[in-house]
């Protein structure tokens, strides 16, 4: 009888631990548009392309020579983050100067998300902006780092985590 109250209280235990785990899922970004820096011919688009399609997960890119901006759709269920993608961009010997990401899921309730300005509302899309440095060009996150001097983990250079602003 004793065996049998220790099988129950573990398989209770088991069921909460998986029921937890299924609630917190990662920040499933479904589509990100990014800026390059330092781009100055076709070639320089080009690869940076080819690094992009590289990722698992990547459905599709589309590229705006006029403003160097790469708008990639990625596939449903993938775990990526905008590291990813800055380090496939400095692959190539460019630069990230705007990343903008659309989730599918509550990005409040990411352990490495930090939502420094804006709030999530409650829509089943949100559209955020990274805000560390890497992903903003130079002047932009000096400005941001005056603009955030309150938030003790942003001046940190933290690959972590993720400063980001909510855009819609």
């Amino acid at each position: 009888m004793n065996q049998n109250i220790k099988s129950a209280k573990l398989k209770g235990l088991f069921t909460v631990i998986l029921l937890l785990s299924t609630m917190i899922s990662k920040a499933q970004m479904s589509k990100i548009e990014l800026q390059a820096t330092g781009l100055t011919c076709s070639m320089c688009s080009n690869a940076i392309y080819k690094q992009l399609e590289t990722i698992p997960g990547v459905e599709k890119i589309d590229t705006d020579l006029n403003t160097n901006t790469f708008t990639v759709a990625l596939k449903e269920g993938n775990a990526l983050t905008p590291r990813a993608f800055k380090e496939k961009v400095e692959k190539a010997g460019f630069f990230i100067g705007n990343f903008i990401a659309t989730t599918t899921s509550d990005i409040s309730l990411q352990s490495n998300y930090i939502i420094i300005d804006g709030k999530p509302k409650s829509q089943k899309v949100t559209k955020f902006k990274v805000l560390d440095k890497g992903y903003l060009t130079d002047k932009e996150y000096k400005k941001a780092v005056k603009n955030y001097k309150g938030i003790a983990s942003y001046s940190k250079e933290n690959e972590a985590d993720f400063h980001v602003k909510i855009l819609n």
